[in-house]
Parts: structure tokens; sequence; C-alpha cells
């Protein structure tokens, strides 16, 4: 290997790789998951001395702050993903398409559900899923946004609960079919409610013949006493009256004691409703328990302040699956943006490991975090301490998001597509994809005692409110 300097890498002194340079005889850098934190740790180790191997059970990113409006409607799948081997081609990143199964680091090994790898350093970005803390029954009722396939089956609940109300002649299963429940108000919740309600409110206004669509009743529902939990009071009523204006019914203080498929139960009052989505809590990925460390509760790795694993300085661990506390002792947030820092961090402590040096400690710089409520509204905070409310905020949550959009043509994309929905309230994904809507699958919402009290209940393991760790947009949400 030839020794040079490397521009536009921050000033590293790395051996590069020849043309005549044996590959397989570098250190071998396997990277764990495709989301921010993984695909910035892989950028940033473009043209180290190193042979980096992306592992993923998707084939594309995902850019998950806009996923809500691939739910509903607004954006289409292939506006926010792209595909890993055309993001990391020219980065010469090896992809492999596999099911992480677990981590071996005594062996340095990988475990595929089909295989191994060998690694000299590890970095593990394998994200966060849901949590029903302890009612998973609940999930075939409430779903969650995680992923595309996430994304697609709500839209379908959507859109198909519409197209069975226009059918349907009982009130009691109408009503049912009309109420849409949203579990958990921080960003993704928020955002959800106020997009369901604009396109009840104008989307599909005039579209049905049998009844008006500005008669679904949108529910928020939050287990502590505000929505957007982790922002200032202020901002948190701010948002509650814009999504009261929408028509958004916030129930906060609210307590979810069980969910079925006819609706969900807030202590002993039943609210009958076709479809409910959750939007509550999340926990890491099930790839930290094979690692044999410490982990909280969510399950995510108390890692040290330069984000390796403790007693494991060739492993790494970023994203929403890693637990770091700030200088003031608070956990640094689940959001897009430290994802993204975190894996360029991990790519220059390996790049210092290279060169024989010790690595640097991980400090977060807080450029900004926004929640939209809907068309030409959102609160924020930029560098900490600058509040935004409305119009204002909107513009900034939008110019955020199209900047760390990958690839020009999504950004192109998702901004005519923002553009004509601003002007027309038009929704240009409004297809249902899948078996075809069948009333006669429908089973009429429990009817409840008289007196309207819900039967009692067995006690759920947990109070359900929103988690700190929820994902969030990119230096927005």
């Amino acid at each position: 290997m030839a020794l040079c300097v490397e521009d536009g890498l921050d000033g590293y002194d790395l051996p590069c790789v020849s043309p005549k340079s044996k590959r397989e005889d570098l250190p071998h850098v396997v990277i764990l998951g495709g989301g921010f934190a993984g695909l910035y740790a892989a950028r940033h180790l473009y043209r180290a001395p190193v042979r980096v191997t992306m592992v993923d059970r998707q084939n594309h990113h995902l850019f998950q702050p806009l996923l809500y409006q691939v739910a509903t409607a607004t954006l289409s799948p292939s506006e926010i993903a792209a595909p890993l081997r055309a993001v990391l081609g020219h980065h010469q990143v090896a992809v492999v398409l596999a099911e992480v199964t677990g981590v071996d680091t005594a062996g340095k090994r990988v475990l595929l559900s089909d295989g191994e790898l060998k690694y000299d350093y590890l970095v593990i970005a394998t994200g966060a899923t849901h949590s029903y803390f302890g009612n998973d029954a609940w999930a075939q009722f409430a779903p969650g946004l995680k992923s595309i396939e996430d994304a697609l089956a709500i839209r379908r609940r959507i859109l198909v609960a519409f197209e069975l109300a226009e059918r349907e002649t009982d009130p009691e299963i109408r009503r049912s079919l009309l109420n849409f429940v949203i579990i958990g108000a921080g960003p993704t919740g928020v955002e959800l409610a106020g997009s369901l309600a604009e396109i009840s409110r104008h989307s599909l206004h005039g579209d049905f013949r049998n009844f008006d669509p500005r008669d679904a009743r949108i529910i928020l529902i939050e287990g502590v006493d505000k929505v957007l939990p982790v922002y200032p009071d202020d901002l948190s009523q701010k948002a509650c009256r814009t999504l009261e204006k929408l028509g958004v019914e916030v129930r906060t203080g609210a307590r979810v004691t069980n969910i079925t498929e006819q609706g969900v139960f807030i202590g002993q009052e039943f609210i009958p409703a076709r479809t409910v989505l959750w939007a509550a809590g999340v926990a890491a990925s099930p790839v930290a328990k094979s690692l044999g460390v410490e982990l909280d509760r969510s399950g995510r790795v108390l890692v040290t302040p330069e984000l390796t694993v403790p007693g494991h300085d060739d492993v790494f661990v970023v994203g929403d699956l890693s637990l770091l506390k700030d200088a003031e002792g608070k956990p640094v947030p689940g959001l897009a943006p430290v994802a993204m820092q975190e894996g360029k961090h991990a790519a220059h402590n390996i790049r210092r490991q290279l060169q024989g040096k010790p690595m640097e400690p991980f400090s977060y710089w807080d450029r900004g975090s926004y929640a939209v409520i809907g068309r030409g509204h959102a609160v924020g905070i930029a560098f900490r301490r600058f509040k935004q409310a409305g119009f204002g905020a909107w513009m900034a949550w939008l110019l955020i998001h199209i900047t760390f959009l990958i690839g020009f043509r999504s950004r192109l994309a998702v901004l005519l597509n923002w553009a004509f929905s601003y002007l027309t309230f038009g929704k240009s994904a409004r297809i249902i994809t899948g078996p075809s809507p069948r009333l006669d699958r429908l089973q009429p919402p429990r009817a409840l005692p008289e007196g309207g009290q819900a039967p009692s209940l067995p006690e759920p393991r947990i109070q359900t409110t929103a988690s700190h760790a929820e994902p969030a947009t990119t230096g927005t949400h």
C-alpha cells in the first residue's frame, strides 16, 4: 500500500488502497443495518484501507421520517426509498441481503440465517422495532409504522375503511369504520393524526355519495398530560390547538387498557374503531441481546462515550440501538440526526484505530427538532434555544427533509408532490393494493352494556405511553 493524504476526509493520513492491493487482505468492517446510522458509517469509510460489507434484510435505504406520508397516501414508496447498491456503489461497499440472528464477539462473527460473516470491526445499526409494553397481542389490531410494508398496510386500512363506509347501511358499523384511533402523541402520532384529518376533511371531500368523509373521527391518545412530551409546554400547547382546529380529538392522560378487533378501551370506556394505529413506543432490535452486555429496559445497549460496547473496542453500536448519555446525564435522543452523527463518528473512530490513535468521545450537535402538524403548520426548536411554530417552522421542516433525502430524483419528486398537495389538498397516491375489500368480513362492534360502560377487563401488564425512544424526523422529529 502506498501512503497518501486523502482529500475531503477530515485531514486523515491513511494508507490508501492501490489498484494492486488485495482487498481481501484488508481489515473487514461489517455494518449491520442500512438506515441512517449504517449509511453514514459506510459513506465515511470511503477510501479507507478497509473492506466494507453492509448487511440488511431489505435492499433499500428508507427515509423513515416521511414514512407516515406513504401511510396517508401523500407519497409513494419509491420517493422515500433508494436501493442500497445504488446509494453505496461508488463507495466500494459490498451489500449482503440477509437476516442477522446474532453476534459472536468472542469469535468476531456475525451470525446470519443462512451463514456467517467474519469481521475485524463491527458497526451495529439495526435500529428499533415496535414495543407494545408486554401486550404483544395488540399488534394484530394496532399496527405500527417502521417499514414500507407497514406503511402500505396502514394506507390500505385507512382507504378501505372509507370504501366500506360507502356501502355500509348499519349506522353503528359505519361509525366504527369512520373512527380512527392513534395511540401515542409523539411526533409520529401527531403527524399521522394531522395527515388523517386533512385526508378526511379535504382530500376525500366529495368523493363519496352515501356519507360525508368529514364525519370521520380522528382520536389521538397520549398517556402523559401533553402531546409531543419531549417539547416545551408552550410548543406542545400550540401543537394541541392546531390539531384541534384540524378536527382531531386529543386525549391526554388517557390509559389504554385493551385493544381488540372492534376497538380500543380507555379505562372502562370503549371506542369502536375499525382502524387503530400504534405510535406509542419502540424497542431495540433483538440483535442486542446476543452481545451479552448490559441493556436498558427498552433493550438498548449502554455504550461507551466512544460508541463502543464495553470491553469490545472493535464493536460499535449506533442509532436507535444505543443508549448514550450527554454531559448533563440525559440520554441522547433517538432522532435521525443523532443516528447520522453517530454513524459518522463510528467511522471516525475506526479510522483512528487504524492509525494507532486513541478513539475520541462522541458529542451530539443538536441542530434542531421539528414536528409537522398538517398543511403549513409545524413546531420546533432550532439549536436548543430558538422556538418556532406555524408556517415558518413548517418551511424549516420542509427544507431539512428535502436536504437529507437520498438522491436528486427523490428530492425533486417529493418537492413536486408537496407543492401539488399544498396548492390543491390533493393526495397523489390513493391506491388500494392487496385483496379486494369484502364487506362480509366485518363484524359489528361489541355492544356496550346499559349505561355505556365497557365490560371489566383483566389488567394489562403496563400502561401505554409515548416512548422517549420514538424515532423522529431528520433534524425534525
